[in-house]
C-alpha cells in the first residue's frame, strides 16, 4: 500500500513509522498529522476506508476518534474561560442546579473535566438508547449520587463525562458543544472535525472494524463504579450506526484525521506562524496543569489529568512530562509538546486491544522524538 501525502525530510522518520503501519502491523487505512512551530510538516494517509478494500482512505478522509473528543470538549471548554464565560473553579450547579443534587454541590468545572465527579455512568441498568437521549440522559445523570466523595479520586469517565458536559456547556454559551465544533472550529478554520460524522460529505467517513470475536467488557465489574462506567457495554461497531454517528456524543464521537488533530492541537498550544490560537497562554497553562492523578479508579492504572487532557505519565509519550494527550479506543491518539513545539495525530480505522502496547501508537511516538 502506497503512502501518500506530504512530509518534511526532518520527519522522515515518522513517514517510515506509519508506512511500517501497512507493512507489518496490519494496518486497513489510517492518517497521521504533525505539526512544528505552528506549521503542517506531515500530512500523510493510506489504505481504504472499509473492511471490504473498496474504497481508498483519501486527503479528506475522517473516522472516529473515540475518546480524543473529550480532548476536543476540553478546547471548548478552554475558549469559553479565556471569554469570561465561565472559570475552572466555578461549581457546575452555578449553571445546572439540578447537578448539585446527591453530594455533587461541590464539584467543579475542573473536577468534571478531570473525571472526579464521580458520575462514571448510569447507576441503574441502561441500553444504548440511553446514551442517545441528550438531555433526558444529562437529567438522570444529574441526579445520581457520586460513586465516591467528588475530588477525592478520579475515576474516568468514557461516556458520561460527554453527555454531562454538553448540557453544562449549553447551559453556559448557549450552543452544544456540536454546534460550537461546528461553528467555532471547523467552520473558522477549515479542520475536518465534527461531533457525529459529518453530514455535508457522509461519503469521506471510513468504516470502523472492531477487533474480531465478542467485543470484551472495557473494565473489571469488581466496584460500581466501574460497572456504570461500561453500562451500557459500548460495542466498537457501534460507530458505524447512524444513531451514533448522528449524536452529541462529545466524549466519544467525535470524526476527524490526523492532520487536523494536529492542526486542532497547534491551535490551542499557540504555536503557529500566523499568531492564530484559541487561548491565550494564560488559559492554556490554567487548562493544562495538573488536576489529578494516581490508581484510576475505573481504568486501574496510573493516569495523570489536567481539565480535560491527560498529562504525559512514565514517558510513555515522549520525554517531556508536559506533553498534554489523549488517547482514543483502538490505538489514536493526538498530543502536544509545549517545549518541543510539535503536535502529533493518529487516526486509524482498524482497532486494536493493546491500549498502551500498541505497536503503532508507540512506533510513531518514537519516531517523532527521533525527528526532534
Amino acid at each position: 500500500m502506497t503512502v501518500q501525502g506530504v512530509s518534511s525530510m526532518r520527519f522522515a522518520p515518522v513517514r517510515d513509522a506509519f508506512s511500517r503501519h501497512f507493512t507489518q502491523h496490519g494496518e486497513i487505512g489510517a492518517s497521521v498529522g504533525v505539526t512544528f512551530r505552528g506549521e503542517t510538516v506531515v500530512d500523510l494517509w493510506g489504505g481504504w476506508r472499509d473492511a471490504a478494500k473498496t474504497r481508498l482512505w483519501d486527503h479528506d478522509s475522517v473516522a472516529c476518534v473515540w475518546s480524543i473528543s473529550k480532548s476536543v470538549t476540553a478546547i471548548c471548554f478552554a475558549m469559553i474561560v479565556e471569554r469570561g464565560l465561565v472559570a475552572y473553579e466555578d461549581r457546575v450547579g452555578r449553571y445546572w442546579p439540578e447537578f448539585a443534587a446527591a453530594g455533587k454541590a461541590e464539584v467543579t468545572l475542573a473536577m468534571l473535566l478531570s473525571h472526579q465527579a464521580g458520575v462514571t455512568g448510569f447507576s441503574t441498568p441502561a441500553v444504548m438508547a440511553d446514551l442517545f437521549a441528550g438531555d433526558v440522559a444529562a437529567r438522570r445523570l444529574a441526579a445520581q449520587a457520586p460513586f465516591w466523595e467528588p475530588g477525592t479520586g478520579s475515576g474516568y469517565h468514557p461516556v458520561s463525562l460527554g453527555i454531562l458536559a454538553t448540557a453544562l456547556f449549553a447551559k453556559i454559551e448557549g450552543r452544544s458543544i456540536q454546534d460550537f465544533v461546528r461553528d467555532e472550529l471547523a467552520g473558522r478554520f477549515g479542520l475536518d472535525l465534527s461531533i457525529g460524522a459529518p453530514t455535508d460529505n457522509p461519503e469521506t467517513v471510513a468504516e470502523m472494524i472492531p477487533v474480531p470475536g465478542e467485543p470484551q467488557a472495557l473494565f473489571a465489574h469488581d466496584s460500581r463504579a466501574r460497572e456504570a462506567a461500561d453500562n451500557p457495554p459500548l460495542d466498537p461497531a457501534v460507530a458505524n450506526t447512524a444513531a451514533f454517528r448522528s449524536a452529541d456524543l462529545c466524549a466519544v464521537n467525535a470524526f476527524s484525521n490526523g492532520r487536523s488533530l494536529a492542526q486542532l492541537y497547534s491551535l490551542f498550544m499557540g504555536r503557529r506562524t500566523d499568531r492564530l490560537a484559541l487561548v491565550s497562554g494564560q488559559t492554556f497553562a490554567e487548562a493544562t496543569r495538573p488536576r489529578a492523578e494516581g490508581i484510576d479508579l475505573v481504568r486501574g492504572v496510573f493516569l495523570r489529568w489536567s481539565a480535560g487532557f491527560q498529562l504525559n505519565a512514565n514517558e510513555l509519550y515522549g520525554p517531556n512530562p508536559d506533553v498534554i494527550l489523549h488517547t482514543g479506543f483502538g490505538g489514536t491518539f493526538s498530543l502536544a509538546d509545549p517545549v518541543g513545539e510539535v503536535t502529533l495525530s493518529y487516526v486509524p480505522n482498524r482497532l486494536g486491544d493493546l491500549y498502551d502496547r500498541e505497536p503503532r501508537r508507540l512506533g510513531l511516538v518514537k519516531a517523532l522524538y527521533q525527528s526532534l
